[in-house]
């Protein structure tokens, strides 16, 4: 006998925390050693204040980048966290005693560092691997487990050990559980370097203790049942390996039950957090038979209120059916029921039969919603500090949920406000919600709606998650407040830019922010950029952002007066190299007339920029012959749209560019070029599918065929209605019904066999 009491446990067992207090009651230790890493201690003081509410964790991070974070999380139920409150209710010394967080994260880099060099030698050579070999190493002790136990690792572990009538069953299952898992790890050789120096280091913090004068008889031990049996040899002294360090820091941060179940893939979690907590909950109750009873009524009370029918009579059937098939499962371990026998006859009883039924009910009262709260100021980060404090100054408290919440600004000034604070109370959150887009923190993301076209209307969807903390933790390294870090970042991506658009990109951020210095600082380097040379998309792009930004820029109180020069000259250079864009093939004309629409609408936005220059451009576009002539149909339809081609100019262009001479790809080309703009405006005119109809007519079979192809591409996104109106035209150019043709042309479409299609495909167009 070592002398040293070692409690074996499961992170998250509502049983092992219940356990660990009686036995704690009963042993009335000098010192509690338990297992977490043994830096956390500065956090004891916060985890045990009444403001704390589990679930928590503490985060601790590189202090450098790239930052890698590793998590220690806290339920109500963690053994640990039982024990530290018995330690502070009974006034008794408890110290962690695993490897310092900034071995583990060290450990961590050098694991990242190996698998990408590997993945690097093996980029040009070929792999061999023992494919026997290769699955007993890939395998994982409870995937292994769940083989072998029919109802798999969770569900054995909970009516083996969750549902114990007494610690001696508890105690002696958990050890022999762990003991378990211990041989099969070592035969797999999983993360065996790891353990071996956790369990090195966990041996000293045992025999310091001793060494300092702790009795072992008084040291109670709490640690995962798997490492039982590797500290028990406590006594024996060995030559502790030196042990690889980063720099790091820790935090506390909030919870969510979601992230604690293994469903969100944490590996040391369980699949249902809040039915643990209704176990733990039976527990502190002394009855049994309360998580049955609790399970299933929050069953059904969530089914009322979705609108679903759940009677009492359901409900005390429901928990006679558990029951029976807690008898007929667990044997002799009693009546208690495990989750598999609680949710079968909640989908028996309460479901009908189908689970799809009840499923929304069964996850709420599984996995649940519940987070976790800090006391204010006890996060470690400045920046947690200010983002807490900007939450509650915006009144965005109410967000802070792990249900997707939706937010709608409007950033004018509330005339009806008292003060300015309120006055403009949306349009401050909406700088705040994009600073924390831009630090790429997924607490808040933008919603686009058809509803948001105006300049002064956002709309967001708020949800809070754990992934949230550690983004924002891990922003910590570029400012001490989410206005700093969000200024850093944008001057990071300013100096990393590779082109224009990607520069007026971050113009726009900053404006967005209503962070003037890192706007100003964001457009010095455009204009600097503005010089080089670009393409007509990036110029287009680059416009565009410009000039949405000078569109809002009242709306948000921000001088948009400095981007007026810019904006101009880069719409007369795109205006200048337009026509050269134009000579490129139809994969690059997507781009560009893109482009060419952006630009576009930049030129109608803002009265400041010369019409005519843009309007010279389209128009040698839309004449010339030497360019893609998708691009000259294009800019002819963009002309159209402004009034800026008449009915005679159109006929004129319409019977140059369909005519015989013209090959049949060119000619349809064209005509799809024309298509992407205005529709309703060329469906009205009846002289083009006139000029259409002697087009195709004049066709002979080959060219037809080569046509088609791009009729069919340009006719592809018409709706039904544009269809219908069309072949009205068409009837009325043929003296027919315009209605009948249209039915005429669909039936023909329907029945169009896939022989004939195909056909098409094995075509050869020659181009």
């Amino acid at each position: 006998m070592s002398g040293v009491n070692f409690f074996g446990i499961r992170h998250l067992s509502p049983a092992g925390a219940f356990y660990l207090e009686k036995f704690l009651d009963s042993v009335r230790p000098e010192l509690v050693l338990i297992e977490a890493p043994s830096d956390f201690s500065d956090t004891a003081d916060d985890i045990v204040r009444a403001e704390t509410k589990p679930p928590f964790a503490v985060l601790a991070y590189t202090d450098h980048a790239p930052v890698r974070t590793i998590l220690y999380p806290f339920a109500e139920y963690s053994p640990e966290y039982r024990a530290i409150l018995w330690c502070r209710k009974n006034k008794v010394e408890f110290r962690f005693m695993d490897l310092p967080s900034d071995v583990f994260l060290a450990l961590y880099e050098k694991r990242i560092a190996e698998e990408e060099a590997a993945e690097s030698d093996n980029d040009d050579d070929e792999e061999i691997i023992d494919e026997n070999a290769g699955e007993e190493r890939s395998i994982s002790v409870y995937d292994r487990l769940d083989e072998l136990s029919d109802e798999g690792h969770d569900t054995f572990w909970e009516r083996t050990l969750e549902h114990c009538a007494d610690f001696e069953s508890y105690n002696e299952g958990a050890n022999l559980f762990g003991a378990n898992i211990r041989e099969f790890s070592e035969k797999t050789g999983r993360d065996l370097e790891e353990i071996q120096l956790r369990e090195i280091y966990m041996r000293s913090c045992i025999r310091s203790a001793v060494g300092n004068g702790v009795a072992p008889e008084e040291i109670v031990v709490v640690t995962g049942a798997y490492h039982v049996e590797g500290l028990k040899t406590w006594e024996n002294e060995e030559n502790a390996p030196e042990l690889p360090r980063t720099g790091s820091l820790h935090t506390l941060m909030p919870y969510s039950y979601y992230r604690l179940s293994t469903r969100s893939g944490y590996g040391a979690g369980n699949r249902a957090p809040a039915y643990y907590e209704l176990i733990w909950e039976s527990y502190r109750r002394g009855d049994r038979q309360f998580t049955a009873n609790a399970y299933l009524s929050k069953i059904a009370e969530k089914q009322r209120k979705s609108g679903n029918a759940a009677s009492s009579a359901q409900i005390i059937e429901a928990v006679r059916l558990a029951n029976s098939l807690a008898e007929m499962r667990g044997g002799k371990l009693g009546n208690v029921p495990s989750l598999r026998d609680l949710r079968d006859a909640a989908e028996t009883c309460l479901g009908e039969g189908s689970f799809a039924a009840i499923s929304v009910a069964a996850a709420d009262t599984e996995i649940g919603t519940k987070i976790g709260a800090l006391p204010e100021g006890v996060s470690r980060t400045s920046i947690q500090d200010d983002f807490y404090r900007l939450l509650k100054d915006l009144k965005l408290e109410k967000y802070r949920s792990v249900t997707a919440q939706d937010l709608r600004l409007d950033l004018r000034e509330n005339l009806r406000a008292k003060g300015e604070k309120s006055a403009f109370l949306d349009l401050n959150r909406s700088f705040f919600l994009h600073k924390l887009r831009v630090l790429g923190i997924t607490f808040a993301e933008p919603r686009i709606s058809d509803q948001d076209n105006a300049t002064w209307s956002e709309s967001w969807v708020i949800c809070w998650t754990p992934e949230s903390e550690i983004q924002l933790v891990e922003s910590a390294l570029r400012g001490d407040t989410v206005e700093l870090a969000a200024s850093f970042a944008i001057k990071e991506t300013v100096e990393n830019s590779a082109n224009m658009s990607e520069v007026a990109a971050a113009v726009e951020d900053a404006f967005l922010c209503g962070m003037p210095s890192a706007a100003s600082y964001a457009v010095s380097s455009l204009q600097a950029m503005a010089v080089d040379a670009a393409s007509f998309e990036e110029l287009a792009k680059t416009a565009f952002r410009l000039s949405s930004i000078i569109a809002y820029g009242d709306i948000r109180k921000a001088d948009s007066a400095p981007l007026f020069p810019i904006l101009q000259q880069i719409y007369y250079r795109a205006c200048l190299i337009l026509p050269g864009s134009c000579v490129c093939d139809d994969n690059a004309s997507q781009s560009i007339s893109e482009a060419m629409n952006l630009l576009n609408s930049v030129e109608l936005a803002q009265g400041f920029l010369e019409t005519e220059s843009w309007l010279n451009a389209l128009k040698e576009v839309a004449h010339r012959d030497d360019l893609n002539t998708r691009l000259s149909g294009f800019a002819a339809a963009v002309l159209l749209e402004r009034n800026h081609m008449t009915n005679d100019e159109l006929k004129i262009e319409v019977s140059r560019r369909l005519s015989k001479g013209v090959p049949a790809d060119l000619g349809a080309g064209w005509f799809e070029g024309l298509t992407l703009k205005n529709r309703y405006g060329l469906i009205a005119r009846l002289s083009l599918w006139e000029s259409l109809d002697e087009y195709i007519q004049s066709l002979d079979d080959e060219e037809f065929k080569r046509a088609l192809v791009f009729l069919r591409r340009a006719f592809a996104d018409f709706t039904s209605s544009e269809k219908d109106s069309i072949a009205e035209n068409l009837g009325e150019i043929w003296g027919l019904n315009g209605a009948e043709v249209s039915e005429a042309v669909n039936a023909v479409l329907d029945s169009a066999s896939q022989e004939q299609i195909a056909a098409l495909d094995d075509f050869d167009f020659d181009i």
